[in-house]
């Protein structure tokens, strides 16, 4: 395997089904003190998802979401 110029290496196939990786999935590097290289999984943000719908449920006043366009409401959820 090789790194591109770019830093880029392509994870086999076979590798990414066993890991259960996906496209635009996060994972998560570390180095260990031989210098090998570990690559983890990052479990999907769940949470984020529940918090943004908790952000408007707890809101106080609902109704100001009405006037809103798309792009503020979008930056609203997202935080």
């Amino acid at each position: 395997m090789k790194i591109t110029s770019k830093g880029q290496v392509t994870i086999p196939q076979a590798v990414r089904e066993q890991a259960g990786m996906h496209p635009n999935c996060d994972v998560d590097f570390e180095v260990q003190g031989d210098g090998r290289v570990l690559m983890r999984l990052v479990a999907p943000a769940a949470s984020s998802v529940r918090s943004a719908f908790e952000r408007v449920r707890g809101s106080a006043n609902a109704s100001a979401f009405k006037g809103m366009g798309t792009d503020e409401f979008m930056a609203f959820l997202r935080g």
